[in-house]
């Protein structure tokens, strides 16, 4: 579990500066329309405290911030007070360097009631109380954690009652045709193009292989349910090269 932590933690300060780039190509394009749905599933809405896990880069947490930003602030409430938090937690300082720079220029700590804070913190020993966040996400991030059981098993501590996780994550593609035509892409245009565009194919590599050792879209929905977490339902994106799952704190 600890050469795992290693791994990873070398790989994201190594790619944490070309991340976004790599996920544009990688995807082309597509993650950004993938994120977008994600958060419009997640509705985000005022007073609401949520947490982005392995949220580094604040890919998630902008649009976040986007979508809350257009609705009003909560009646009542002081015109400076804060109403609404969301919380960047990432275990690799690299990654939140990457997100703070993005966020220097047009993302202020405080916008319109809205906090955006970053915090350096282990998915499987949260620094959170329990049932302090409404909500909690996490694309892309899951399958670099050491142990699943134990990551869910905190977001489910951290949660309300009635607190949602929803989990966008590489997932398992079925169709053995469009399995076929994945895996070509996978291993062999996805590291060379991190060669290309980052200089160095081997983290790309550890991600594509991360991805088919990661669980299947029923495994990860049972670990959902053995944390405590209830109504665990999923989404498959392009037959399963992305799963969307949800799962609620009752």
């Amino acid at each position: 579990m600890e050469d795992k932590a290693k791994m990873v933690g070398e790989v994201f300060s190594q790619v944490a500066s070309k991340y976004d780039l790599m996920n544009d190509a990688m995807s082309g394009g597509m993650h950004r329309m993938w994120k977008d749905d994600f958060v419009a599933m997640l509705g985000p809405c005022r007073g609401m405290s949520i947490v982005d896990l392995a949220g580094g880069t604040g890919d998630i947490s902008f649009r976040m911030i986007d979508a809350l930003s257009s609705q009003r602030k909560i009646v009542g409430s002081a015109e400076s007070a804060i109403d609404t938090h969301v919380t960047v937690c990432d275990i690799n300082a690299e990654m939140l360097q990457e997100g703070r720079r993005r966020a220097k220029n047009d993302r202020p700590a405080v916008v319109d009631g809205i906090s955006l804070q970053w915090v350096q913190g282990d998915a499987e020993n949260l620094p959170f109380p329990d049932g302090s966040v409404d909500a909690v996400t996490i694309a892309f991030g899951l399958r670099n954690v050491s142990r699943t059981w134990k990551a869910l098993s905190e977001i489910n501590r951290i949660l309300t009652k009635g607190g949602r996780f929803l989990c966008m994550e590489f997932s398992q593609v079925k169709d053995p045709l469009l399995r076929q035509a994945y895996d070509a892409y996978s291993f062999n245009v996805i590291p060379a193009m991190g060669g290309f565009l980052a200089g160095d194919p081997q983290p790309y590599q550890y991600l594509v292989e991360s991805i088919r050792q990661f669980h299947d879209q029923e495994t990860l929905a049972d670990l959902m349910r053995d944390a405590g977490m209830k109504h665990v339902t999923y989404k498959n994106i392009l037959g399963g090269v992305v799963a969307i799952h949800s799962g609620f704190r009752l």
